[in-house]
């Protein structure tokens, strides 16, 4: 059931830097040893001028886009970085400046050489992204007139509804083993301030029960596996918490009848319950604040924090992050998440879930992902990589994705999946009788 690859983990971890913009081919991606001596000052200093610098681009994209229509492109990637940096680091600028005003762009590139403060601009570069993914309407309007404008109907043609292409995504799949994976927040469940308050509406839980009926469906969710199986409460999912850290193969699933549980990130279980008790003491003090222990991620949600205050948030949860080099954070929508270095993700989960029911390496099989954060882009990059498959982006804003298609909201989300179950019904009504 379980192949070497998934579970073959070392100690020694690699430090994954990756570009804000979602777009760049994966050649320019690059690893940074940490099983080295952890560098001084001077080095860190470089390596986070370089994030920086990777951070203010984006945020230069996202206050243009932001602000706009609904049909404008909203990037929405951000950098996702550990606390360790190794020394003797080749060029700090290997990606190519964004495609904006010439002006605009070679401020920030010239601003990116300078070297920054390890506290205070590691601050203000992650301060600088939270604030990007929310602009004022004037901050994003004044950005706007320094740009071309964007042409709003390849968005369209490229990431068409799914709703509306529905026919198409199904003349696909024909004679073919559909798979369902889903996120939860936001797709099954609206986004709402108290993350303790995300439930799924009983029509949601209904549709969701009849797609995993007639398909396999499991839920992949950054939440831990067991608040999202207390949100969701069908025994006959498939779930992965902790972004796809913590899986659960339902009984009817496996051979031997028994639930299998796969968690690759099991030694760090120690160390996020650490760093959980030292962000509730550190954050306590501002207000709206909220520390959520998801197992094998610790996330720091700052929706109900004053803007004000974000930056004394930030000082705070990096000041815990300095002592645990082989921890990460990256930011989701308005929460900022520390998980373990490993190798792992929604896109890893997709594929070993595939591979628990023996769809690995199978062409008959058609797996169908709907998520709407920036954490189901690696799953929607492992369906175009494989070319089996489709990505459903969830938003109302077209977004740089990599996925095929995309639906509005949650409500569009359950249409979508009665109307599989309704194609399935009239799919096996039409089959010739035996």
């Amino acid at each position: 059931m379980l192949s070497a690859p998934f579970v073959a983990f070392r100690p020694s971890f690699p430090l994954y830097i990756r570009p804000p913009l979602p777009h760049l081919p994966s050649h320019h991606h690059r690893f940074v040893d940490c099983a080295k001596p952890i560098p001084g000052r001077k080095q860190k200093d470089r390596i986070f001028s370089f994030l920086f610098s990777s951070s203010l681009c984006f945020d230069l994209c996202s206050s243009i886009t932001e602000g706009m229509t609904n049909n404008v492109m909203v990037p929405e990637a951000m950098p996702s970085i550990t606390v360790a940096a190794v020394a003797n680091s080749p060029s700090l600028l290997p990606y190519p400046p964004p495609r904006s005003g010439g002006a605009s762009a070679a401020a920030i590139r010239k601003k990116s050489l300078s070297p920054v403060d390890f506290n205070g601009g590691l601050a203000k570069g992650w301060l600088d992204s939270m604030k990007a993914s929310s602009p004022t309407h004037a901050k994003a309007t004044a950005a706007l007139a320094a740009v071309p404008a964007y042409d709003h109907s390849a968005s369209t043609m490229r990431h068409p509804s799914a709703l509306i292409e529905f026919e198409q995504i199904m003349s696909a799949t024909d004679g073919k083993q559909i798979v369902i994976f889903l996120d939860y927040d936001g797709t099954l469940s609206p986004i709402v301030d108290d993350p303790d308050s995300a439930f799924m509406s009983d029509a949601m839980r209904a549709a969701v029960k009849e797609v995993a009926r007639c398909f396999p469906t499991a839920i992949v969710s950054g939440r831990c596996r067991s608040k999202v199986y207390d949100f969701v409460r069908l025994t006959e999912l498939y779930y992965a918490g902790s972004h796809g850290m913590d899986i659960k193969v339902p009984k009817r699933y496996t051979k031997k009848k028994r639930a299998v549980l796969f968690q690759p990130a099991s030694e760090f279980l120690p160390m996020i319950n650490e760093v959980h008790r030292a962000l509730l003491e550190k954050t306590k003090s501002i207000p709206g604040a909220k520390v959520e222990n998801n197992k094998f991620c610790v996330s720091v949600h700052f929706r109900c924090v004053d803007e004000k205050r974000w930056s004394g948030l930030v000082e705070q949860v990096w000041s815990v992050l300095e002592e645990y080099p082989k921890l990460r954070i990256t930011q989701g929508r308005k929460v900022l998440e520390i998980r373990p270095t490993i190798k792992w993700d929604k896109g890893k989960a997709l594929e070993f879930l595939l591979e628990s029911l023996g769809f690995a390496d199978c062409k008959s099989a058609v797996p169908l992902y709907i998520g709407d954060d920036r954490t189901d882009e690696d799953a929607f990059k492992v369906l175009r990589d494989r070319g089996q498959g489709f990505g459903i982006l969830v938003s109302k804003y077209p977004k740089e994705t990599n996925a095929s298609y995309s639906l509005r909201e949650p409500s569009e989300v359950m249409e979508f999946l009665l109307r599989l179950v309704e194609w399935k019904h009239l799919s096996l009504k039409a089959r010739p009788k035996a």
